[in-house]
């Protein structure tokens, strides 16, 4: 027990020491806990304990935390709304990358149908830890390149199911038949989807409801640990991952008027917990293996990190900007944590041989190494590389603008709000960053130009500052919260009207100088009385 929290401390002193080094360098923490883990392994001689069952359980709730916070982020409505990103391009990015990684493993480098099978799948996914923890920190997780990553990343989570089931069927030790396994598969996922979608709702509705009610901060922390932790283990019970359950439960809150204070109170846990996910993964790390293939390694890493991203780059040209589609091929062409249960359980159980899966683990920990120093510099790098100099994203025009409105979103108010701009003859441009959006205003003969509203770089080419007043009509919470942040940190005293549809939304931007929020409901009450009002006096 002693030896135990020496290991623990001397963990956390080493990685608090390092990380603060790196972030001074501009070097993601993840690498801290990286070194951290191999370091405490070879100072103690802990190369069994990196290999730990309980160890690397604890480390999974990591990845379970996480997965809940993007829950929270993508209610059932939004992934509703996501079903493009998430189960076409996630789709198509899995099956076509599997097809052509399965061909080269058998074709070229000789290995069994089997063998290049597991490998092709493991090599499709991608590091949702490494990715969406970038995302997520720099806030491009609402970009159109950032909404595209994530859904193929909630893809690629749930494709871990079939290839966990897969692996059973493939050994020696599966006994059952195909047409069985995949009955009790899809019947399991009924009973865990059914459950925490009905009963799990209101289960959640009632613990938040009256943890927060008693108004004790314990109660209500512990009631969400216990909803995570709860869904984990009932999806895990049922043959799923663990993070399966926390996605969906973090859908279910996400329904709820709790979401925004879960996921503030849930943050800490999800980042120790993270770091505690990586600090194991530097304690897999064959320092005698890595240098005598590093070779091999680092080829096979650059061999897949191309590959993918040529295929993804091709897949998602076709609904994306080459921009965009450059971007978010670039950051999913790592392989992904979930490879290293995929190489276990297949090397238990005789898919993979034992020397393979050391080589194949150390390529999968090659790559989360790499990835966090590259990651943050792939926007910057597409952008000089692909310079779209077209109507909807050069908006070097507006240079010279003075007194007019910039609106926000060109959704159903954002249209409305710019026909009544046009008959009082108003000067006025357009922001979205929907091509969709974008192409809808440019066919209206609207001036509409795309682009992230929550980015200083766009809100300064807008010269908000020059504006007459700023309008925001988009419904998202998080990005109006985002885009009204960047513009009063561009221009501080500027005429910023924002549209609100709950008092909920209007309390969560009170602390911002907004110069006027606008309560829909609030206005059609308002139009509704003088409309009756206008009424009775015509009747008179």
């Amino acid at each position: 027990m002693e030896n135990v929290l020496l290991y623990i401390i001397v963990a956390l002193g080493l990685s608090i020491v390092l990380n603060i080094f790196l972030k001074k360098i501009g070097i993601s923490q993840i690498i801290g806990y990286i070194i951290t883990g191999t370091i405490i392994v070879y100072a103690f001689d802990l190369r069994e304990a990196g290999h730990s069952h309980q160890l690397e359980m604890i480390a999974d709730f990591g990845i379970v935390f996480l997965m809940f916070t993007i829950g929270l982020e993508i209610s059932l409505a939004k992934m509703g709304s996501m079903k493009k990103e998430i189960f076409g391009n996630g789709f198509l990015q899995v099956a076509v990358t599997s097809f052509v990684v399965y061909l080269v493993a058998h074709n070229i480098f000789a290995l069994s149908e089997e063998s290049s099978l597991i490998i092709a799948l493991a090599f499709s996914l991608s590091s949702t830890a490494v990715v969406l923890s970038y995302l997520k920190a720099s806030k491009e997780i609402y970009t159109s390149y950032g909404q595209s990553a994530t859904g193929i990343l909630i893809f690629q989570d749930i494709a871990v199911i079939p290839i966990l089931i897969l692996i059973g069927f493939l050994t020696s030790e599966a006994n059952e038949s195909i047409t069985t396994i995949l009955w009790h598969t899809f019947s399991s996922a009924v009973i865990v989807v059914g459950v925490l979608l009905t009963v799990g709702k209101r289960v959640v509705a009632w613990l938040l409801h009256f943890s927060a009610s008693s108004d004790v901060d314990e109660l209500f922390m512990g009631s969400v640990l216990f909803i995570v932790i709860g869904a984990s283990l009932f999806a895990s019970f049922m043959g799923f991952t663990y993070s399966l359950g926390a996605f969906v439960a973090g859908m279910i809150i996400a329904e709820t008027k709790y979401h925004h204070k879960v996921e503030a109170d849930i943050a800490p846990f999800k980042d120790i917990l993270l770091g505690t996910f990586f600090v194991v993964v530097g304690m897999k790390i064959d320092l005698n293996l890595f240098v005598d293939k590093i070779g091999t390694i680092v080829g096979f890493f650059f061999l897949v990190f191309v590959v993918k991203m040529l295929i993804m780059f091709l897949l998602l040209r076709l609904s994306l900007s080459s921009s965009n589609a450059l971007k978010t091929a670039m950051s999913l062409s790592q392989v992904g944590e979930f490879s290293f249960v995929i190489f276990a359980l297949a090397a238990s159980g005789g898919i993979i041989n034992q020397d393979l899966a050391s080589l194949l683990v150390l390529i999968v920990i090659f790559s989360m190494i790499v990835t966090p120093f590259f990651i943050s510099k792939i926007s910057p790098l597409v952008d000089a590389l692909i310079k779209e100099k077209d109507v909807v994203t050069d908006l070097s025009s507006l240079a010279s603008r003075e007194n007019h409105v910039v609106v926000c979103g060109y959704s159903v108010v954002g249209k409305f709000v710019t026909k009544y701009l046009e008959e009082m003859d108003a000067p006025f441009v357009v922001i979205d960053n929907s091509n969709k959006h974008v192409k809808e205003a440019l066919n209206d003969g609207i001036e509409c130009y795309l682009g992230d509203a929550a980015k200083s770089s766009i809100v300064e080419a807008l010269h908000v500052e020059k504006a007459s007043a700023i309008i925001v009509t988009l419904d998202n919470i998080t990005k109006k919260r985002l885009i009204c942040e960047a513009i009063l940190k561009v221009a501080k005293n500027a005429n910023l009207i924002v549209k609100v549809v709950s008092l909920e939304e209007k309390e969560q931007l009170e602390d911002l100088d907004i110069t006027t929020i606008v309560d829909g409901k609030v206005e059609v009450a308002r139009v509704l009385v003088e409309r009756m009002i206008t009424c009775q006096l015509n009747y008179k």
